[in-house]
């Protein structure tokens, strides 16, 4: 029969692998924890990468009224207080609709406001002419110089909306600090899921830096020659987060730094959620 001291030494070791045992198995638990923490926060970055500048323009006409906004937050004014207040992106709505061909609007801005077609317009710019496009905002104007040369259908595309006053109205509903800001629905439902009602080819732009600055691109879907009423103008920096997948039709010739003022007011962590309300209100074309 095993002596008194020898029962508590195998008494210790059997203690001792105990312990063991459990260490390892909280050890592999950790390895485990830490390893899937590792691929939700990559799925997370890949997510995202995927969303940014995917409007998710609609296939038809939307009908809303001009009540319908979306909510997001922002920072105390006096930069002390950083509890988040409640502001509200609002659409206006929409306006009338084309039934069958597109007609091309006046070119002095007398046309009626319209937000919904069946089909792209036909081209209604003049190749010979020159096209700059002054977005009157809530922080201050933004002069585009329109590029036709690289991208007359989608140049013609903005000029015929701008003159239906497709834009006017109309928020910047994704504003992403330090890479763009998103604009171009002005019926939603939710704001950054309306179109025009068709879509449009790609004319992607070609060259080592084919988004510098102050350029004006399409937004789209994510996929090819999706492209519809949304657009977005990048920041320093900005362009090259890109691929070539998305048609840039202009660049900014003044006011560029409104455009950065914008860009301020945008939350990143929420894909550009704005932080204020940021306004177009009107977009006026100018052609020579």
């Amino acid at each position: 029969m095993p002596s008194e001291k020898r029962q508590r030494q195998d008494q210790g070791r059997q203690a001792r692998l105990e312990q063991q045992h459990a260490a390892t198995k909280r050890s592999q638990r950790g390895r485990q924890f830490r390893g899937l923490a590792v691929l939700l926060v990559g799925l997370v970055i890949v997510a995202f990468l995927v969303s940014v500048l995917s409007g998710d323009d609609d296939d038809g006409p939307t009908d809303v009224s001009a009540d319908d906004t979306t909510t997001s937050t922002t920072a105390a004014d006096d930069g002390e207080d950083s509890t988040p207040t409640t502001v509200q992106v609002v659409l206006p709505g929409a306006g009338a609709s084309v039934t069958g061909e597109t007609p091309c609007p006046e070119a002095d801005g007398s046309s009626e406001r319209t937000t919904g077609f069946e089909q792209a317009p036909p081209t209604c710019i003049d190749a010979a002419k020159s096209y700059t496009a002054t977005l009157e905002t809530t922080e201050g104007d933004i002069v585009l110089e329109l590029d036709a040369q690289a991208a007359p259908e989608t140049v013609n595309n903005f000029v015929v909306l701008a003159r239906y006053h497709f834009y006017d109205g109309v928020p910047f509903h994704r504003i992403i600090p330090g890479f763009m800001n998103q604009a171009g629905d002005p019926v939603g439902p939710t704001p950054g899921t309306g179109g025009p009602g068709y879509t449009i080819s790609d004319e992607l732009p070609e060259g080592e830096d084919p988004y510098p600055t102050g350029t004006l691109a399409m937004a789209n879907t994510g996929s090819p020659d999706t492209g519809g009423s949304q657009w977005f103008i990048t920041v320093e920096g900005g362009g090259a987060q890109l691929g070539p997948t998305y048609t840039a039709f202009g660049h900014v010739v003044s006011g560029q730094e409104v455009v950065d003022a914008i860009n301020e007011h945008g939350d990143a962590a929420t894909n550009g959620t704005p932080t204020k309300v940021i306004t177009i209100n009107a977009v006026t074309i100018t052609e020579s």
